[in-house]
């Protein structure tokens, strides 16, 4: 671990490594269900139902990715042999996800969406639990942490933005026959050969221009046992005893499980309940990412002069009041009708300044665990950043799959109909829509700030914790032991 800054070369790549995982999720957020409930005919219960398995058996490799890169040897250290190892099996099954063959009943449908989500999540996972423990290693200054995270997230947003403009303005854009693009099944496979190149080229860049590091970064602790199931269940055990950790575990369990519902509802939402076309439905998505992008800057002197833990709860709220808002506002016949231009103007603001809070959040969090795994060291003597990531990552895709599947239940308990045509589909079911899409999803959100409010390490503190690493690190350099007392 280096405590110098660095290069911004380095950052780069260390952040362009980002938008592979972001295509990713955005295509799964945003058209997965879609494509398999709307345009397939897939029933929710069961679109939901794959998605939850896929996500519960990705979540269980994490911690085991995590363990096994941080315990990896090789002269390409611990995170990058994995990196390149996942790149072109990722792209192949990201292909075959939205490429099923024809005339496939529920149950076979059922089965190839299953297999090949689970496919995607795990060499997704094979990438990202080595890459995120890597930002963690390339320094150990606290605001520069939030700097590389900041990079990354700003590459992530990039690559989701190039997902939802190419995607609406290329593949699903109006035609005659498909006045909602998004419901025209010939049009999936290309978009997914093309993206999955993107993801392809976003993570051996990454790789690459990462390698360099490679002889600075920490290396495995000595005496560490050979890999093993135990061992991972021992690390996880040590991870979770670790109360820092444990409060930002279980808020994120409750915020990803948020984030599946709102995922999976988001498409229906915007295509029927405020009967948006491609355009629209572009203009709305790219104002979060704007927003999201705009936010980025503010996150350092933010990180400067406020803690992380306040800087995640106020950004929380803050997305989640305008997320909620207009549908709340609709609900109450406040709003504008659909169609109305002034709706429009509305949703792009509400979506603008909700992305601008919820960036706060997402680097904040990012960072805590790098700051975590610094307070974990000096406790246990251990570097465990890839258990850490891995951790939270399992956390994130266990609950989100709840999410998913809870929002796939909930499609087909208010009658949703399968290969819907906008308004045509009954006030009250878009009504049912509505409050699980609004008010449902800002419950569960309020929950998981709620559990944070606990979270115990300050700046101050982890101040103090890197000056005593550095101060045993160095005693361990000359010979000598550390005096910490």
């Amino acid at each position: 671990m280096s405590v110098d800054r660095v290069a911004v070369s380095t950052k780069l790549a260390y952040g362009v490594g980002q938008a592979a995982e972001a295509i990713k999720n955005n295509t799964f957020e945003l058209f997965l269900f879609f494509y398999y409930n709307q345009v397939l005919g897939l029933s929710g219960t069961l679109a939901g139902l794959a998605m939850f398995i896929a996500l519960c058996v990705d979540g269980i490799t994490d911690p085991i990715i995590g363990s096994l890169s941080d315990g990896w040897q090789s002269r390409w250290g611990r995170r990058h042999p994995l990196m390149y190892l996942s790149a072109i099996p990722l792209a192949l099954s990201f292909f075959f996800l939205f490429a099923p063959p024809d005339e496939l009943e529920q149950a076979e449908l059922f089965v190839w969406l299953t297999l090949f989500a689970v496919l995607v999540r795990f060499f997704m996972t094979l990438y990202q639990v080595p890459h995120l423990a890597l930002g963690a290693e390339l320094s150990d200054d606290y605001e520069e942490r939030t700097s590389l995270v900041g990079y990354r997230t700003a590459f992530g947003l990039i690559g989701g933005a190039a997902l939802v403009i190419i995607g609406f303005s290329v593949f699903f854009k109006a035609t005659p026959d498909f006045p909602s693009g998004q419901l025209n099944p010939d049009v999936y496979p290309d978009f997914a050969l093309f993206f999955a190149l993107l993801m392809w080229g976003s993570i051996w860049w990454s790789a690459v221009g990462t390698h360099k590091t490679i002889p600075f970064l920490p290396k495995p602790a000595p005496g560490l046992p050979p890999f093993r199931v135990v061992r991972v269940i021992k690390e996880l055990q040590s991870v979770l005893s670790n109360r820092a950790f444990l409060i930002l575990f279980l808020s994120m369990l409750v915020f990803f499980m948020m984030r599946g519902v709102q995922a999976t509802l988001g498409l229906h939402a915007t295509t029927f309940f405020w009967a948006l076309n491609p355009q629209q439905i572009q203009m709305v998505t790219l104002a979060i990412v704007v927003g999201l992008l705009a936010g980025i800057p503010l996150s350092k002197p933010l990180s400067h002069h406020f803690d992380k833990k306040w800087i995640f709860i106020v950004g929380s709220f803050w997305s989640l009041l305008f997320h909620v808002a207009p549908i709340m506002l609709r609900l109450w016949d406040w709003l504008p009708e659909n169609g109305d231009p002034a709706l429009i103007i509305i949703l792009v603001i509400a979506s603008l300044f909700g992305g601008m809070g919820a960036v706060q959040s997402l680097i904040a969090a990012g960072s805590m665990i790098a700051d975590i795994s610094d307070e974990h060291e000096l406790t246990t003597g251990q570097r465990q950043e890839g258990m850490f990531f891995g951790g939270m990552a399992f956390a994130g895709k266990a609950a989100s799959g709840l999410g998913h599947s809870f929002a796939g239940i909930g499609i087909d308990l208010i009658n949703f109909p399968t290969e819907s045509v906008p308004g045509e589909v009954a006030n009250d079911v878009l009504q049912h829509l509505a409050w699980i899409y609004g008010p449902g999803v800002g419950l569960i959100g309020l929950l998981a700030v709620t559990i944070f409010f606990r979270y115990p390490l300050t700046r101050a503190h982890i101040e103090r914790v890197q000056i005593e690493l550095r101060t045993r690190r160095d005693a361990t350099i000359s010979g000598l032991s550390p005096d910490l007392d």
